[in-house]
């Protein structure tokens, strides 16, 4: 997906990100703001199969359901408690969740989906590696009833088993 530089045009810039000390701003719907650090931000990244991100959560913050197409990523975190988990894929939709506190660390396994809540009543901060240099994310929400064109309201309505006004709302809001 990126090219690579010429060696001889190569700095010690394009192996540097400053801010990852700058929490996010968590003034959103979500109370998550995630400062991620790929190869957009360090072209040195590529092609070596890595990238992180912070995640600042405000009390109750959510990071929603979603899952990464190109990682597996794994969690520690800094400050605060998570509620983190990831659902297996069909048949069984097997749910791993656990309680983590401060140093403590999880794995969601590339593909599935996953995510991360903050049970306390102070600010939380983890820190995210993941094994590509673009790991992608799809929000479940935004994917299903945010995609252009929409998914047909039939669709929807049958495979949530849900009023098909009910999916029209929900698509009005993305």
């Amino acid at each position: 997906g990126f090219p690579c530089k010429n060696p001889a045009w190569v700095q010690a810039n394009d192996f540097s990100f400053s801010g990852l000390h700058n929490p996010g701003n968590t003034g959103n719907q979500f109370g998550s703001a995630a400062t991620l650090v790929n190869v957009a931000q360090i072209p040195g990244l590529n092609t070596l199969g890595i990238s992180m991100a912070r995640i600042d959560y405000a009390p109750w913050g959510i990071v929603a359901p979603h899952y990464h197409p190109r990682a597996t990523e794994i969690l520690t975190v800094i400050e605060g408690s998570l509620e983190v988990g990831f659902v297996t894929s069909n048949p069984d939709n097997r749910l791993f969740s656990k309680i983590l506190q401060k140093g403590d660390v999880f794995v969601f396994p590339v593909g599935l989906v996953h995510f991360q809540r903050n049970i306390g009543h102070m600010n939380a901060v983890a820190i995210s590696g993941l094994s590509s240099q673009n790991p992608g994310v799809s929000t479940i929400a935004n994917v299903v009833f945010g995609s252009k064109p929409e998914i047909s309201t039939d669709i929807l309505a049958k495979a949530f088993q849900i009023d098909k006004n009910i999916v029209q709302q929900i698509q009005w809001r993305f």
